[in-house]
């Protein structure tokens, strides 16, 4: 194969750019191939080299095309089987989301070979990677943001994830990016450059692993995370309300010395004023075991409804205590970064008459606060996410506190089958554990259910698909990382003034 005709023909190039895009799906979870990432977006650089703006953005529309119609496929799924709409239909609206997000690489694209200079070296080790890092942010952004398959995601198994705990996942994105300029110089004959920045990454990794930023307390805590494994199409059925919440209950019963008992995203499928002897029932259950269970259920205050965390049993220590259970009380989480269609849905008035997709159950949720207090449960403080807004770094961060012991996340992905979605949401969960020097624990309905350590390595965790317990020890830490202090705006500022100092040069070359 000729790679050098390829390259200089437009179509084969297009195709060569969009089998690139797909390669990359290989990086992430199940697969965590890690290398392939830097290595598919070398290529891409390379097939790229001296093409106008406008070419470059077709170019790298059709790489991210080819990522993300791969990448997040798993989507389909979801529509599929619960949308009641056309095959053909679906999988248009499929093909519509990963076009509007390869919109992004492609921006970035045209924006390089647009500010490009004459100088191979700052152009791929440091302008490119800035583009696609803040093009990579702007899409975590708009229209509620969808940050999956961020470039830092790949190494959730490689080597460089020691470093988000001082960089964070896009800090680490940003290295990935720069080793494959550094790849994409080798066809030039410059080899240095990578053989420079392989071993000062190395340094890094080893600097990190050999002075962590937290510690281990010395004090632990027994958890139990509880799989109901029930399955989407009976979640919401009204006759199903009683049989859920009993299995719930009985698969924690044997295990009541846990001190925290987890249950998942909407464990209790209904509005909390409805099953409110239940709960009052749970609460003292919990009460009487010195312990607390954190379920998720719908709870509803001045005419909106949420999709919330509540807490049963004890809050501020573990004692014997009889206060009733206290709806709409205070040591509660209300879901903030809602899903778009599945608990909003955009333009309603417009969408929903369409087709039964737009009318999901519990798709009218409002927003909780963006900052929340952490819950308590049995005197211990816990940092929240509800599904989808594990993936966004920022807000859990903000939301993380000194005295902050756990990172929790519930989620249902029985939307989403045996695909790779539900394996990639655990990748990205892993990532906040590493970032925050926090042990993580996440309940889901049917999988995957794990507790992950301060480092975002999984320490245990039960098969997907089961109705399963997971009955863990949990070391807490103690300690502040980096990335918890900053965030990611040091590196989000360092590529506006990249980008900026580019842009300044080429006026300053235009205007000789």
């Amino acid at each position: 194969m000729d790679l050098n005709a390829i390259a200089g023909s437009r179509w084969p190039r297009l195709v060569l750019a969009f089998l690139a895009g797909a390669s990359t799906s290989l990086a992430f979870a199940p697969y965590s191939l890690w290398s392939v990432y830097p290595i598919a977006i070398a290529l891409s650089l390379w097939l790229s080299q001296g093409l106008s703006p406008k070419a470059a953005f077709g170019h790298w529309l059709s790489f991210g095309f080819g990522s993300f119609a791969f990448g997040i496929s798993w989507v389909h799924v979801s529509i599929d089987r619960f949308g009641g709409l056309p095959l053909v239909v679906s999988l248009s609206l499929m093909a519509l989301l990963a076009l509007y997000l390869a919109l992004y690489p492609a921006l970035a694209g045209m924006l390089y070979a647009r500010l490009k200079t004459a100088h191979a070296l700052p152009n791929l080790l440091l302008l490119f990677p800035a583009l696609w890092i803040l093009t990579e942010w702007a899409r975590g952004w708009m229209l509620t943001g969808f940050p999956w398959l961020w470039a830092g995601y790949s190494q959730t198994d490689g080597p460089l994830l020691p470093l988000a705990a001082f960089i964070g996942v896009q800090g680490i994105g940003a290295l990935v990016l720069v080793c494959a300029g550094a790849l994409a110089l080798l066809s030039q004959k410059r080899g240095l450059p990578l053989a420079f920045l392989l071993p000062v990454l190395a340094l890094l990794v080893f600097m990190a692993n050999r002075f962590p930023q937290v510690e281990r307390s010395g004090e632990t805590l027994k958890v139990l995370l509880v799989q109901g494994n029930i399955p989407q199409s009976m979640k919401w059925e009204p006759e199903q309300l009683w049989p859920t919440m009993l299995k719930y209950m009985d698969l924690s019963r044997p295990h009541a010395d846990a001190d925290i008992i987890l249950w998942p995203e909407a464990a209790i499928p209904a509005p909390e004023s409805m099953v409110a002897d239940f709960l009052d029932n749970a609460n003292r259950v919990a009460n009487l075991n010195n312990n607390a269970i954190i379920t998720g259920i719908i709870s509803h205050q001045d005419n909106h409804w949420y999709n919330s965390l509540i807490v049963l049993g004890n809050h501020h220590e573990k004692v014997q205590q009889e206060p009733d259970y206290e709806a709409n009380g205070t040591n509660r989480f209300r879901k903030h970064h809602l899903l778009p269609i599945g608990e909003f849905v955009p333009f309603e008035s417009l969408l929903r008459p369409l087709a039964p997709f737009f009318n999901l159950p519990m798709s009218s949720f409002s927003r909780g606060d963006y900052l929340q207090p952490n819950l308590l449960a049995a005197g211990f403080q816990l940092a929240p996410a509800i599904c989808y807004e594990i993936a966004f770094p920022e807000q859990l961060r903000q939301n993380v506190t000194e005295h902050t012991d756990l990172l929790l996340t519930v989620s249902n992905d029985a939307w989403f089958g045996e695909s790779n979605g539900p394996l990639q949401h655990m990748e990205i969960a892993r990532m906040r554990s590493a970032e925050l020097g926090r042990p993580l624990l996440r309940a889901t309905n049917n999988g995957v259910t794990a507790v992950v350590d301060e480092f975002g390595q999984i320490s245990e965790a039960v098969p997907q698909f089961e109705t399963q317990v997971l009955k863990a020890d949990v070391a807490l830490t103690k300690g502040t990382t980096l990335f918890a202090r900053t965030g990611h705006l040091p590196l989000y500022l360092l590529c506006v003034l990249i980008v900026l100092a580019a842009w300044g040069y080429r006026r300053k070359q235009a205007h000789r």
